[in-house]
């Protein structure tokens, strides 16, 4: 160079700036080194071609090309020049002489005047009367500058714990956030409470980008969402150096443990923000983290065990329960025979399963919309825009679809295939009940998804197949087993369950003793009289039958079809079917064919999964053939009963949602159509409005005066000033109308 190059940042890439006689050029920065503010004439440069071109008067048949710098080499002398400008940050006041006089107020004791408390910006700006569990700590603990894990389910409330302080502290909070839809739900709910949010992403267009900085750089936004690949980039870096940067929350935090079940190799560089910023507070946050994920993730931050707040992993208000998938249609036609007014979300495996069962319930007339990735983006933003807002009710989707949609009230989900692991199964359930209603979670279990699963696995990194196996194995242990479903799906994340029945899963409600507590959950007086469960509960005589007969014919059929079978095909055998792969392998000529048509295929699946939990069975983890074992060979020589539960069962009825309630249903679906018209003059979801809860509440309590709505759960006095003349003139005319 033989001029000085200067560093220019008011674009949305870095470039370098040198004189001319005509105003000046400009090279756009694409290397890897950190940037400097000059770089000295004389440096060697190192430049790289880009796009060419050629003038559009066509006196130049020759193209050209574009000129990018890649890099530099710089005299030892300038060495300091270098150093002056890495890890640039506004200094601050140290951790250590922050004392709690230095700290505002916290609780949940009023202010006794308009400071800016935590507790006085929850009910102002929030819109909530009291902290939840731990936020109150963990707010304190953020506050004082501390960095802090936060291990805490779905709707459990941990973007609070972030977005509470960032409008206390003087500077810029800074969110790290995976995906480009839960940045966005998340900022557009700021917005709507008069929050200075804003994002970071590909969806900007270049002068919304350079709006978006700009703001930035005046100090005027409190929270900034960004994808970890976008904050780790040179302009990024450089544009934060110029801010107060007093917190870096990253979300999903899962992601930086390559122990987790969604490691992300951008999330494990975030350290180098750590050290780049090493005065801003670090708050790592997830929802599904086991304990050697959890570790690790202290680890790599650099954080202190002290500083670490765990929630409870348990989802009361989940109804959670695994049935064998016999009938796909079928079975998803009797869960939602009684939900045509709930909203829910059915996931998929392929896109193709998608759009089989979208299609099917479109002609049943349910109300449903597809999402995956093989669709447009408009109509996927569309789709997801009509379910959050209430427009349908039923989203069939793949994976693609769900994290960080902010629908509190999604009264269930259905898993139409099996998914990979415990971590993923709980994160899906977690889309459901995030309003603390009760919601229904129905995984229907398949050992053909397994061994999909299983081949994919095989196909994938060596190094990684252990782990993905092993967690793999795990849910299809708990999908299998008897014991109550909490102890099982707690456990794994390393939290113990302290009862022996949770009364809210399909293993839990087979004990006939246990069935008042479905009623006593919603604190209803349970009718024995009038309780279906009950009529239809077992004798001490039924709860255990002999079932040595129909263990001897399936035993039998896996010994003479070879051992080299899954259950599927066994079941196929004994019940004569003319399928191709029976008639290919000669099992037509068999004596155990046809044997078994007493029993559907759906009570034979049922009664494979009781002889493979009796360990009479064993299945092959990588291939899926099932084989006998000792204890089963046992049965076939007469040697061993075999005792069990009753098949005649229907698949589909355990878990049917609860829709007695205390509240006024009729009263409480004028309010929900007065909610849906404020939301769509807004055009924001209904839940931003008010949630279903807050609507049952006043369906229950029938306000008519805004102190008497002031008392309903979770109306503050934010909500009291929007809300109460627009909801209570419709209370108020419903009473005098029916009493």
């Amino acid at each position: 160079a033989d001029q000085p190059l200067v560093l220019d940042t008011t674009s949305k890439r870095i470039r370098y700036r040198y004189s001319t006689e005509d105003g000046g050029r400009t090279l756009t920065y694409v290397g890897f080194q950190e940037p400097i503010q000059t770089i000295p004439a004389g440096s060697l440069l190192r430049v790289s071609l880009a796009h060419r071109w050629r003038p559009d008067d066509g006196a130049v048949t020759e193209y050209r090309y574009y000129v990018q710098l890649s890099g530099w080499f710089l005299e030892a002398d300038d060495d300091r020049e270098r150093e002056q400008f890495i890890g640039h940050t506004i200094p601050r006041s140290k951790i250590d002489v922050l004392t709690q006089e230095d700290l505002p107020p916290l609780g949940n004791t009023p202010p006794s005047d308009d400071s800016a408390t935590p507790l006085h910006v929850l009910q102002t700006v929030f819109g909530y009367d009291e902290f939840r569990l731990l936020q109150a700590e963990i707010i304190a603990n953020i506050l004082r500058r501390r960095d802090t894990l936060i291990i805490m389910p779905t709707a459990g409330g941990k973007s609070l714990c972030y977005q509470l302080p960032a409008l206390l502290f003087g500077g810029l909070t800074v969110v790290v956030s995976p995906l480009i839809s839960l940045m966005q739900d998340q900022v557009t709910q700021l917005q709507h409470k008069g929050v200075p949010a804003v994002f970071l992403n590909s969806t900007l267009t270049f002068e919304e980008y350079q709006s978006t900085t700009n703001r930035i750089k005046r100090g005027a936004v409190k929270l900034l969402y960004i994808a970890p690949e976008s904050l780790l980039r040179h302009e990024t870096l450089q544009m934060l150096g110029e801010c107060q940067m007093d917190c870096l929350a990253i979300d999903e935090a899962h992601c930086i443990s390559q122990w987790g079940h969604d490691f992300r190799r951008e999330y494990r560089q975030l350290v180098k923000i750590r050290e780049r910023f090493p005065n801003a507070v670090c708050v790592a946050l997830t929802a599904t983290a086991t304990p050697r994920v959890q570790s690790d993730i202290r680890k790599t931050l650099g954080f202190r065990n002290e500083n670490e707040f765990i929630a409870s992993f348990d989802r009361k208000n989940l109804a959670i329960a695994v049935e064998p998938k016999v009938d796909l249609h079928k079975q998803l036609l009797g869960f939602l025979a009684n939900r045509h007014d709930q909203s829910g979300i059915i996931y998929c495996a392929t896109r193709r399963q998608v759009d089989e069962l979208y299609e099917e319930l479109i002609k049943d007339n349910f109300s449903a919309l597809p999402y995956h990735a093989g669709l447009d983006t408009k109509i996927r933003e569309q789709n997801q825009t009509a379910f959050i807002r209430d427009n349908v009710r039923i989203m069939v989707a793949t994976i693609a679809f769900g994290m960080g949609i902010d629908k509190p009230h999604v009264r269930f989900v259905v898993h139409a295939y099996f998914p990979k692991n415990i971590e993923c199964y709980y994160q899906e359930i977690g889309r459901a009940g995030r309003d603390g209603q009760r919601a229904d979670c129905l995984l229907l279990f398949s050992y053909g998804d397994v061994d999909t699963i299983q081949h994919f696995i095989q196909q994938g990194a060596v190094s990684e197949q252990a782990g993905r196996q092993n967690r793999l194995t795990a849910l299809v242990d708990w999908a299998n087993s008897t014991d109550c479903r909490r102890i099982g799906l707690l456990g794994y994340f390393g939290e113990e369950y302290g009862a022996d029945n949770c009364q809210m899963c399909d293993t839990c409600l087979m004990d006939a003793d246990e069935q008042v507590g479905l009623s006593g959950y919603f604190d209803e007086e349970h009718d024995a009289d009038n309780c279906q469960v009950c009529d239809n509960r077992p004798t001490e005589a039924e709860e255990q039958v002999d079932l040595t007969i129909p263990a001897q014919n399936f035993l039998l059929c896996v010994l003479r079809t070879g051992q080299r079978f899954g259950i599927n095909h066994i079941i196929d055998v004994l019940r004569g079917s003319r399928a191709t792969e029976v008639l290919e392998n000669k099992h037509n000529e068999l004596r155990t064919y046809g044997i078994g048509q007493e029993y559907t295929t759906e009570q034979w699946s049922l009664l494979g999964k009781q002889f493979i939990q009796q360990n009479l069975l064993t299945r092959d983890k990588k291939n899926g053939n099932i084989k006998l074992t000792p204890n089963g060979l046992s049965v076939i020589r007469k040697e061993r009963e075999v005792w069990g539960a009753p098949v005649e069962t229907q698949v589909g009825n355990q878990m049917d949602s609860d829709k007695t309630g205390k509240y006024d249903t009729r009263l409480f679906d004028q309010l929900r159509t007065k909610r849906k018209e404020m939301a769509d003059a807004k055009g924001v979801p209904p839940n931003y409005i008010l949630s279903d809860r807050i609507l049952q509440g006043m369906a229950t309590y029938l306000p008519h005066s805004r102190e008497t709505f002031r008392t309903i759960y979770g109306v503050g006095p934010a909500r009291v000033a929007r809300y109460a003349d627009s909801f209570l003139p419709i209370i108020r005319a419903y009473c005098q109308q029916h009493g």
